[in-house]
């Protein structure tokens, strides 16, 4: 607690407002990849204490909200299977599919398990020989390598009744994706910390290069945050657009040498779609072929899934920043936390859900909050 509160500070918080007012002297606006970094924001009222001239744009940057319909639906489909001990983290289980969630398959007799690490999935197949043991393997590069050395760990140890659903996605294809979009208004990005531990920042560099934007790695506790903007705008505001560093403490250039290797040997690059996206090229992993017996969409053959969204789930366009979750008209009325129509609404980092959760019901919520301390 006494670290934790030291990135809570209200007097360090209300100096590095004032750096950040005295520099912006024109409109900007970045986009936070990480929905972790979304929460915190409107958690501590950030977006509305910074100048006017600021805009945050939330991003992409929730796995549960951008895995794809189609999977989930696979995800469902496996789950159902009597044979199938399906485990999963439990902010899967109420994210809707096209007719039901992982809630009312368990309800209905599928053995759905909530579990804390994919290791305990694989403890689970041990000790269960007779049943086929799934783990649905979501995230960005954060929990790839769990999930990598789960697989190898199950290979390694001869357990043969353990697979994985994979639907990992990486962070810089999607940023690519984003800035070539034609209706664009991104100018710079809050990169998110926990990915750049373990891939480091390599990657970068190119991005910001080839779109003249600032990319600033940032943690999640309002000092992180609030210094992500201020290096982001003192870039913009010189015309300078530099990959830098503002988590030190947890981010090197290389990232993980340990947590790299390991997903080069278990996964292989590959196209993925993005649930209200699109597919981005490059933009994910799966299993390589010296690990494809232990991938579930294989194993159990998964085909002809028919996915159909909601009529009036906007989720897309947030996910995409184009539009803030409280405009979207289902907001908060056809869609709510228990009967969502999105992934973004019941994800715990999801857009939708900090907005639900913290208040901001109405799209001309004042700029006034106490944000930290």
């Amino acid at each position: 607690m006494k670290y934790l509160a030291e990135f809570n500070d209200p007097e360090l918080a209300t100096r590095l407002l004032d750096d950040i007012r005295a520099t912006t002297t024109r409109p900007w606006a970045m986009m936070e990849v990480c929905g972790g970094q979304t929460h915190s924001i409107i958690r501590h009222g950030i977006d509305q204490l910074l100048p006017d001239e600021i805009e945050l744009i939330h991003g992409p940057g929730c796995p549960v909200c951008v895995t794809p319909l189609e999977m989930i639906d696979k995800a469902l489909e496996i789950a159902s299977r009597p044979e199938v001990i399906f485990c999963s983290f439990g902010d899967m289980l109420r994210v809707p599919g096209t007719d039901r969630d992982l809630f009312r398959v368990k309800s209905a007799g599928g053995d759905v398990r909530v579990v804390y690490s994919p290791l305990d999935a694989l403890d689970i197949a041990r000790r269960n020989p007779g049943r086929q043991v799934v783990f649905f393997g979501i995230g960005f590069e954060t929990t790839a390598p769990a999930n990598a050395m789960t697989v190898h760990q199950a290979r390694r140890l001869g357990i043969e009744n353990f697979s994985l659903l994979v639907s990992h996605v990486r962070v810089p294809p999607a940023i690519d994706a984003i800035m070539r979009a034609p209706d664009c208004r991104v100018q710079a990005f809050l990169a998110a910390g926990h990915v750049c531990s373990v891939m480091g920042t390599e990657e970068y560099p190119t991005l910001a290069e080839r779109f003249g934007v600032p990319i600033v790695v940032t943690g999640f506790e309002p000092l992180d945050i609030l210094e992500g903007v201020r290096r982001t705008v003192r870039q913009l505001e010189r015309g300078e657009h530099r990959v830098e560093n503002a988590y030190p403490r947890a981010v090197r250039e290389e990232g993980n040498p340990a947590a790299l290797r390991m997903l080069e040997e278990v996964f292989e690059v590959t196209d993925r779609p993005w649930r209200g996206i699109g597919v981005i090229p490059d933009s994910g992993w799966r299993l390589s072929e010296g690990f494809r017996s232990y991938d579930a969409e294989y194993r159990f053959d998964v085909t002809g899934v028919h996915t159909v969204e909601s009529p009036l789930c906007r989720s897309g366009e947030v996910l995409q920043g184009l539009l803030k979750p409280h405009e979207c008209e289902a907001f908060g009325t056809a869609c709510t936390p228990r009967k969502p129509l999105g992934a973004t609404m019941v994800s715990s980092e999801g857009a939708c859900a900090a907005y639900y959760l913290y208040r901001r019901l109405d799209a001309a919520t004042p700029r006034e909050a106490t944000p930290v301390g």
